[in-house]
């Protein structure tokens, strides 16, 4: 299965602080929306946006559950982009480019 992002896009979406700290709440199972408002301090509507584009290509989820809304990770998929070693001998890169420019 061929995947349809922008993979350096995704991996700067996913270091985001607040997405960061979403993903890795999410790593010990399904939070409601309630919860990760009052966690981060953010609406649901900001939360939403951050997430948009980890959301549009499955790698959160949201659940309609009644009245509350969960989300949920694809831990797989998460695992998959996160642990592939040509997204980090980019980052790797970067770091000695940057250590270059500052000494």
């Amino acid at each position: 299965m061929e995947e349809n992002y922008d993979k350096e896009k995704m991996l700067e979406t996913l270091i985001d602080p607040d997405i960061s700290i979403i993903l890795s709440e999410l790593e010990d199972g399904d939070k409601e929306s309630f919860y990760l408002t009052e966690k981060l301090q953010l609406t649901d509507a900001q939360i939403r946006k951050k997430l948009a584009y980890v959301i549009q290509h499955g790698f959160v989820k949201i659940i309609k559950n009644g009245n509350k809304t969960v989300f949920t990770v694809d831990k797989e998929k998460l695992n998959k982009i996160m642990e592939s070693d040509e997204n980090f001998s980019g980052v790797v890169d970067g770091l000695t480019k940057m250590d270059s420019f500052l000494n």
